[in-house]
């Protein structure tokens, strides 16, 4: 019972705080507009600076774990291709909607959820394997969606211009500026003055509570008229095939921290991302389905994630599935 206890008072504040933001874009008739400054801040002001917080302290040899960030990177796309092919048989070969429902079952929630609950549930010690993580794999989806959707149709550039966007747009992420300037910072052992490390730490601080708040809200602005037949089975891949296809990959290639094999666990077990979404409107393609996968994946991670969290908690889930 206090493990379970324990659990459930590292859990429900991130769900609780969705569920809030969930409550008040449900009860509060504020223009969806009104999102848009809180997102800015999230994206631009308050997350970049918990990237760099989780870089700095960290020594720059561990940031270069290339075999953990291969088997991850590699199990994310297996997830993608995984859900990317069952899309591909239902749609009849339609690549654009394909692209998306592989989006549903390989993308996390990465940048919102990720830091704040792996940190809480691991320490410290996790900073390294979720920045690689998030860089890697928006790396990866970052690349592999805006090529689809070239040749899908659903994009008119040319494969030029398509790889020019890619480029500028992993170059200028935010997320990943932050993440390079900690790397800079921790090779060099720059420090900043006392008034600028306080005000980093307060945005840090910051990130994670309007993140959740902004899932919420923005899960709760997302008509959701029938369920799509196939959502449950990509929110299956998402929440149960890809923490447990990174939890084999690791151990089959073994000699992990135990800490670096849970924190990507608990990174592929996330629900799946609100830039799902934010891909569709931008295509206008699946934007009923991709509501729906981050509404349903959002609901059933309360369960599925917790599971897993519990597993790791309760010693129930070795860290190397092989041990030599």
């Amino acid at each position: 019972m206090t493990d379970l206890a324990a659990l459930i008072n590292l859990v429900a504040p991130f769900f609780g705080l969705i569920a809030l933001g969930f409550f008040c874009g449900k009860r509060v008739p504020i223009p969806e507009g009104g999102l848009a400054w809180m997102q800015f801040f999230l994206i631009y002001v308050a997350l970049p600076p918990l990237f760099y917080r989780l870089i700095i302290n960290t020594p720059t040899g561990e940031l270069a774990n290339w075999p953990f960030i291969a088997a991850t990177t590699l199990c994310t796309f297996s997830a993608f291709a995984i859900s990317f092919s069952t899309g591909m048989a239902t749609t009849h070969g339609d690549v654009s909607q394909a692209t998306l429902r592989g989006l549903a079952g390989a993308y996390s929630n990465i940048g919102y959820m990720g830091p704040p609950l792996v940190l809480a549930a691991l320490g410290n010690g996790a900073s390294a394997p979720v920045a690689l993580i998030f860089v890697f794999d928006n790396i990866l989806l970052f690349t592999l969606v805006p090529f689809l959707m070239t040749i899908g149709g659903a994009d008119r550039r040319s494969f030029a211009e398509t790889a020019r966007a890619v480029v500028w747009r992993v170059a200028t992420h935010p997320f990943n500026i932050a993440t390079a300037v900690g790397v800079a910072a921790s090779y060099f052992r720059i420090t900043l003055p006392e008034f600028a490390e306080r005000m980093v730490a307060w945005l840090a601080a910051a990130a994670a509570p309007c993140a959740l708040f902004i899932l919420g809200v923005t899960v709760a602005l997302r008509p959701l008229g029938r369920l799509p037949l196939e959502v449950p089975f990509h929110v299956f891949v998402k929440l149960v095939v890809h923490p447990l296809l990174v939890w084999v990959v690791l151990s089959a290639i073994g000699d992990f921290d135990p800490v670096w094999v849970y924190a990507a666990v608990l990174m592929a077990a996330l629900p799946p991302a609100l830039n799902i979404f934010v891909l569709s409107t931008q295509y206008r393609i699946g934007m009923e389905r991709a509501s729906a996968a981050i509404l349903v994946g959002t609901v059933v991670s309360m369960v599925t994630l917790t599971g897993f969290l519990w597993l790791i908690k309760t010693g129930r889930m070795p860290h190397d599935l092989f041990p030599s």
